[in-house]
């Protein structure tokens, strides 16, 4: 087994395309299949599953790539550290799955300010709750961010648990509702529940899970009156439809008007209700220096 043969494996298994992996590993197709079976071999696994559709990965080859990353992971640490005495050198890789968190997104980009140098491989997802767990417990990212709370906290520790990852809290929060700052709720000092009954509810798309566990809005429709809801998959429609529907979401009410725009304000919501939020990663990992420097910076925006 290789590191090369692990890179090759890595690849596929982004790509779901044997074409597609091969031009992003630079090497011949044959090359790549023949290495990959040569693993599969050597390991006694059959990693991938081939058929006139492409190939997808087997239920013991997601656990073996999960390892696969870790070693690659680890490999690149020890790059960084040693050659050049000790400079970075080569391509930087990291990734963060997160929900739809501005500040989230401030601290990733003061890690590519930090560390990007000449050239660099960095991955931010905004994605689904339940890809964030997914993504983390098999590596393709270091660090995921979401929340807790009273009511979806039983399922999503039990979840994490499950993937054997750690939760580590950095801020809980009084609910907030999001709105466009023309929106006639925006007089208002704080928000009644009573008082959102006839503008639409934006949340986020949870795909398959989408179950009020996974949502990223700690409260649904049926806690409060709401004849009108919009499911979106990105933070900039929901933004866009804040502005020209008059909707509104529920959130920390943690904002960024360097990275939103000032059109979007945040208002406490009248409710007893808290959030906390968090970071999760694969449990007894020793994290890279660009992850401890990312839990960091997450710490610092999250507090202003």
């Amino acid at each position: 087994m290789t590191l090369q043969q692990l890179k090759y494996a890595v690849a596929v298994a982004d790509t779901h395309n044997i074409t597609e992996a091969s031009r992003r590993v630079f090497v011949s197709q044959p090359s790549l299949t023949a290495a990959i079976r040569e693993l599969e071999a050597e390991m006694g696994i059959t990693i991938f599953s081939r058929s006139n559709k492409g190939v997808s990965v087997t239920n013991e080859g997601d656990e073996f790539l999960s390892y696969a990353r870790q070693v690659l992971e680890q490999a690149t640490l020890l790059e960084d550290r040693f050659k050049s005495d000790g400079a970075a050198s080569g391509n930087t890789i990291f990734s963060v799955s997160c929900q739809h968190y501005s500040f989230a997104v401030n601290a990733f980009v003061d890690v590519i300010r930090m560390f990007g140098g000449n050239e660099y491989n960095f991955t931010l997802r905004e994605t689904q709750t339940h890809e964030i767990i997914e993504d983390v417990a098999h590596l393709k990212s270091e660090i995921g961010v979401l929340y807790l709370s009273n009511r979806n906290e039983n399922v999503i520790t039990k979840l994490i648990k499950k993937n054997n990852l750690t939760f580590e809290p950095l801020f809980t929060a009084p609910l907030h509702i999001f709105i466009s700052k023309k929106n006639l709720l925006a007089k208002k000092k704080k928000i009644k529940l009573s008082d959102l009954a006839t503008f639409p509810y934006l949340t986020y798309e949870q795909g398959d899970f989408n179950s009020f566990y996974y949502a990223e809005e700690p409260l649904t429709e049926i806690d409060f009156e709401c004849s009108k809801s919009i499911q979106v998959r990105d933070r900039a429609t929901l933004f866009n439809l804040l502005i020209g529907l008059d909707g509104f979401t529920i959130c920390s009410g943690i904002i960024s008007h360097e990275l939103n725009g000032p059109e979007i304000i945040s208002r406490p919501l009248d409710c007893k209700e808290h959030m906390t939020v968090g970071y999760i990663t694969r449990k007894a990992m020793n994290l890279s220096r660009y992850a401890t420097a990312y839990i960091e910076a997450l710490k610092k925006h999250s507090n202003t």
